[in-house]
């Protein structure tokens, strides 16, 4: 296999892949959130609103792109340790700010509806400013999410322009997708989506953590940069579709630190039992004694109405 067809397209693939998920996630808990309070406002009869929502969310995105400028930036303006320490350290916070949005959506998910209408009902009554401060802390709040996260992917794959490329394709069908769900062409099954595409962050995080780790033990915050927890690279090629495949989407390296490994198998560890309980698909409650034990008629899922 030539070192082209080794080394280009997978690799290009698999950053744009792992970027382009982490735009449809980010992207469509962004246009629930705008979908929630556009339908409120129209059901509402206030249509008068609706331009200081898009005023929110057009300050929203400009605060995201200014975010991610300047820390994307700013690491390729200083020297090859500081920026490898501004790297480590947004890694470290992209991979906190992850983790948090990770599970506070799986709690969040069954009254984020209704606790966003009761917010937007104050906001209206108080007037127009409200309406765009509520839609850009919305939506400024999954964007700022999104930024950090892409720098520390960006950064970890050293993938030039390509992650962000499929963070933007990601993004597009976010909005082609929150835009059929407005108008009920399609229906989706939040629950499922969002379970298994933050199994796939929560791996992706964890790769994202040991580069941070090994970034901050390149610059000597950290011990241990020379202990490896072993070394497969005679056995293991980068280049090959499997090696820029999984080096573009988790970070895997044939030759890892003792510490990244540690860090790497702790944080799945943790995070990924704590999102799969809060995920475990509830038990109706027991009838009580002397009432009637036939089986209710079914209801629509939550996650799968309409939630205007």
């Amino acid at each position: 296999m030539s070192s082209l067809a080794a080394g280009g397209a997978p690799s290009i693939f698999a950053q744009m892949f792992g970027s382009g998920l982490i735009g449809l996630r980010e992207g469509l808990e962004t246009g629930i959130v705008v979908m929630i309070l556009v339908a409120y406002v129209v059901k509402s009869d206030r249509r008068d609103a609706l331009k200081w929502i898009w005023a929110g969310v057009a300050a929203a995105v400009a605060m995201v792109i200014f975010v991610f400028l300047i820390i994307h930036l700013g690491t390729s303006t200083v020297s090859t340790l500081t920026a490898e320490l501004i790297a480590g350290l947004a890694s470290l916070v992209a991979v906190a700010i992850v983790t948090f949005m990770v599970l506070w959506m799986s709690k969040a998910s069954a009254h984020i509806s209704s606790d966003l209408k009761d917010e937007m009902s104050n906001a209206l009554i108080t007037g127009g400013v409200s309406v765009m401060g509520l839609a850009f802390l919305a939506v400024g709040r999954e964007g700022f999410e999104t930024a950090l996260l892409m720098v520390g992917y960006a950064e970890s794959v050293s993938g030039g322009l390509w992650p962000l490329l499929g963070l933007l394709l990601g993004i597009v069908v976010a909005v082609v997708i929150s835009i059929l769900l407005y108008r009920g062409a399609v229906r989706l099954n939040f629950h499922t989506f969002f379970l298994y595409t933050g199994i796939f962050l929560i791996f992706v995080a964890a790769g994202i953590l040991a580069y941070g780790v090994r970034a901050l033990q390149t610059v000597g915050w950290l011990p241990g940069g020379n202990t490896l927890a072993f070394d497969i690279s005679e056995h293991y090629d980068q280049s090959s579709w499997y090696g820029t495949v999984l080096a573009g989407i988790f970070n895997f390296r044939p030759d890892p630190t003792a510490l990244q490994v540690v860090a790497w198998c702790l944080y799945v560890a943790i995070v990924l039992t704590f999102f799969l309980r809060a995920n475990r698909p509830k038990r109706p409650p027991a009838p009580a004694n002397g009432s009637s034990t036939e089986t209710p008629a079914p209801t629509t899922p939550a996650s799968e109405r309409n939630p205007g």
